[in-house]
């Protein structure tokens, strides 16, 4: 029998600037792959879509949010949240709307309040 070399291994994630989540060696955040992988995709699709992992790096991750579902689905709601919020903040800005309005009349499209 041939021996394999069975050592543990970490999940390939790392955090970037104390707040994010990466796939370790990449700029591809937890929440993308963990989302990727809920909305039905394989790991060969999620690979096939970031072409920046490795196929085995996304099974890891993969094996990691199933064994961790509930912390790691914390951490992607409150990115979310976080995301959203940021969005609403520029958003809300006179300077935004006025170059979005900018943009809608180039378009040849009328502004719509909100």
């Amino acid at each position: 029998m041939i021996p394999l070399p069975l050592e543990p291994q970490s999940a390939p994630i790392e955090i970037y600037e104390g707040k994010v989540y990466l796939v370790r060696g990449t700029r591809v955040p937890l929440e993308t792959v963990v989302g990727a992988f809920e909305a039905g995709m394989s790991a060969e699709g999620i690979v096939d879509a970031f072409p920046a992992l490795a196929l085995a790096d996304v099974y890891a991750v993969i094996a990691y949010y199933l064994g961790h579902r509930s912390e790691v689905d914390v951490y992607v709601a409150g990115q979310a949240a976080a995301g959203e919020r940021v969005a609403a903040e520029a958003t809300a800005t006179p300077e935004y709307r006025a170059w979005r309005e900018q943009l809608l009349a180039r378009a040849g499209r009328p502004a719509k309040a909100g």
